[in-house]
């Protein structure tokens, strides 16, 4: 027993290793990781693999595959590499400063236009931390991109990550003044099965994001006529300044288009009594691996956002609602996620 413990010890660093290759997929994606080459990386498991007698990985240039013992290994292991993270989380919390890598995903159009300008003071604030800033709308793996926390709306959410809510950025219909002047304005979202609809289809699962409204508390989807689709938000924009038809922005994109006379708003306060139908948010959460010990640097950060998207200038809705048109409506949607046209 002595003698295995003082040999896990001397090769702590390449169970570490091999157990990141394996969550990874490949040897040089955990290497990228925890910041050291893939060569080294691959001699750290090299020199396990000689001391256990045995080999774990067969690996070609491509793939990366457990044998039988690599397996049996790894589910020893695992446990221990995520004693460590634990065990280094635990010390930051005694020491009250934050410090190592931050991975943060955001979806693309949120991420560069709300969540980047809120970094500086954050890491001003901690200067022991370092951070990468992954924009994408893809789907993302917690675990194989290590990733500390993503950003997600509510329809990218999964089981086994805990989701904190961050906003809710209004929506907004809007249409260049050219489309309207042509094709009639909705006054009725019914209506908008009448109109070419620009519409958001998500990278990751490559579904289209449903139009919703909320009219006297009740949920509802009107028929869409879909004409074109994108998987970027600022594409959408574009084709609707180009006057290809109504779509839907998040506010943070709509309102400066809008000021500038770019776009005009549909579904608004003063468009007609018919109008009351106010469009469902998009609600953003902050999303960490369901487990005991999130990292401090990973709860600071989430504690940053929350502070700072609270009442953003950027994130208010364009009109305020008729009081009786707000009467009913709920804060939050009474339903499941869902997707499609």
């Amino acid at each position: 027993m002595g003698n295995a413990i003082l040999m896990s010890m001397k090769h702590l660093r390449g169970i570490e290793i091999f157990v990141k290759a394996v969550e990874a997929g490949s040897i040089a994606e955990a290497a990228r990781q925890l910041r050291i080459t893939a060569a080294g990386a691959s001699q750290a498991i090299a020199r396990l693999e000689t001391a256990l007698g045995t080999r774990l990985l067969n690996r070609t240039t491509r793939s990366l595959a457990l044998t039988d013992g690599g397996q049996v290994y790894f589910e020893r292991v695992r446990d221990l590499a995520e004693q460590l993270d634990s065990a280094h989380a635990a010390l930051d919390e005694v020491r009250g400063q934050p410090q190592g890598m931050l991975k943060v995903t955001c979806s693309s159009a949120f991420g560069r236009t709300i969540i980047t300008p809120l970094l500086p003071s954050f890491l001003a604030a901690h200067p022991r931390v370092s951070m990468e800033l992954v924009l994408t709308d893809d789907a993302v793996d917690h675990v194989k991109q290590a990733v500390d926390v993503s950003i997600r709306f509510r329809e990218q959410l999964e089981p086994g990550l805990v989701a904190r809510r961050l906003a809710d950025v209004p929506l907004v219909f809007c249409a260049s003044p050219a489309y309207l002047a042509r094709a009639g304005r909705p006054r009725r979202p019914e209506e908008l099965k009448d109109h070419d609809c620009l519409v958001f289809r998500v990278p990751s699962d490559g579904l289209v994001l449903r139009w919703a409204f909320v009219r006297d508390g009740v949920r509802f989807e009107p028929p869409v006529r879909a004409t074109f689709a994108c998987n970027d938000i600022g594409g959408l924009a574009a084709m609707a300044v180009a006057g290809a038809g109504i779509t839907r922005l998040g506010s943070f994109i709509a309102n400066d288009l809008i000021a500038s006379g770019q776009l005009e708003p549909l579904f608004l306060r003063g468009h007609g009594r018919s109008a009351v139908a106010i469009a469902e948010p998009l609600e953003f959460y902050a999303c960490t691996l369901d487990r005991r010990n999130t990292p401090l640097k990973a709860r600071r950060f989430v504690e940053h956002l929350v502070t700072h998207l609270t009442d953003h200038p950027q994130l208010r809705p364009l009109h305020r609602p008729l009081a009786t048109e707000n009467a009913g409506v709920p804060r939050k949607a009474r339903r499941p996620a869902s997707k499609g046209m």
